[in-house]
């Protein structure tokens, strides 16, 4: 099969410490370009992985370079002008969360997609955990009932340290946006992405000005079903916390560990697989398994498994998060 020829746009952390040490090491795709407005970093980071074609201007590597796809990691605020002109070079897309800045402009994105009849992926890599996944599959299967309740939470440090990661302007916003979009998603996907009626948020800013350090959301679904979803940069904690907690009519699961439990006869049989991925590698493996998706996607081997259509929606209740902290009351989403 013919290798898929990728570009990256933007090498910060999240290139240089996931996509490009993933793409380097699948065999059906090729690092073609790579584009950096900071020189230096450009220049550091194209020797450290052996490539050759480099630039300060990404729209001069859409007009030159034979490529693919494109993968942006740019700053948020970058990200629509950046994926409109991709897709308009006719390349398909793989974009870290979030999609955009705002709503509006995650649709015009897929307005842009959708005239090009090009490909967007967004990077909700929680999904492709291994135990996600097989979560989601014993949900399909109906093994715990029906779904109503998920509790979940991340606990972590900053994801980043650069200055445009704590400035609204550029970021979009804080933990919510960090860990918050992300663990939103996994719990929506989870539930097969019921509509969601109402939200209550309450946003805490202890140790940053512009954006939210800490957040605690219960989100109300049109089913009844209810996500209760805690993120912070900077609650207490030795370690890293990540946790999600799933409740159905016939059972319950967890992850982080992973944990299965179901309803035979008034009792609850313990159904967890002796083997368990650790956070660790199921963190990793998240990643390369996201990778190998948008491949096969731009290959036409597979749907996308993380659409554009989808961050539409994920956007609206994130801007009615923000809406319901600033109002310090329950928003309705119409």
């Amino acid at each position: 099969m013919t290798k898929t020829k990728v570009a990256v746009i933007g090498l910060g952390g999240m290139a240089q410490l996931v996509h490009l040490p993933n793409l380097s090491k699948n065999n059906d795709a090729v690092i073609s370009a790579v584009a950096e407005i900071n020189k230096n970093r450009l220049e550091t980071i194209a020797n450290k992985f052996n490539i050759k074609e480099k630039y300060k201007d990404y729209n001069v590597m859409l007009a030159k370079c034979d490529i693919d796809a494109v993968i942006i990691t740019t700053p948020t605020n970058a990200h629509k002008n950046i994926a409109i002109d991709c897709l308009k070079a006719q390349k398909d897309i793989l974009i870290e969360k979030p999609l955009a800045l705002s709503h509006s402009e995650t649709k015009q994105i897929i307005n842009a997609a959708n005239k090009y009849k090009r490909k967007v992926m967004v990077g909700m890599n929680l999904r492709f955990r291994p135990d996600a996944m097989l979560l989601r599959s014993l949900i399909s299967s109906n093994e715990i009932g029906e779904p109503f309740y998920v509790k979940c939470g991340w606990i972590r440090r900053q994801s980043s340290t650069e200055l445009w990661f704590t400035k609204k302007e550029m970021a979009g916003g804080g933990v919510t946006i960090d860990l918050g979009i992300l663990i939103l998603d996994l719990a929506l996907w989870l539930l097969n992405y019921p509509q969601v009626d109402s939200v209550t948020t309450q946003n805490f800013y202890h140790n940053t000005k512009t954006v939210e350090d800490s957040s605690v959301s219960f989100i109300r679904c049109k089913n009844s079903s209810l996500i209760n979803i805690e993120t912070s940069w900077s609650l207490p904690s030795e370690r890293d916390s990540f946790y999600l907690n799933l409740y159905g009519t016939k059972g319950s699961a967890s992850l982080n560990p992973f944990r299965v439990s179901k309803k035979i006869h008034e009792q609850y049989v313990d159904l967890t697989p002796s083997r368990s991925t650790t956070y660790s590698n199921a963190f990793k493996k998240s990643y390369t398994n996201e990778i190998k998706s948008f491949l096969g996607a731009v290959q036409g081997l597979n749907p996308v498994f993380s659409p554009a259509d989808e961050a539409l929606s994920r956007m609206k209740i994130i801007e009615t998060m923000y809406k319901s902290a600033s109002n310090k009351t329950e928003i309705k989403i119409k």
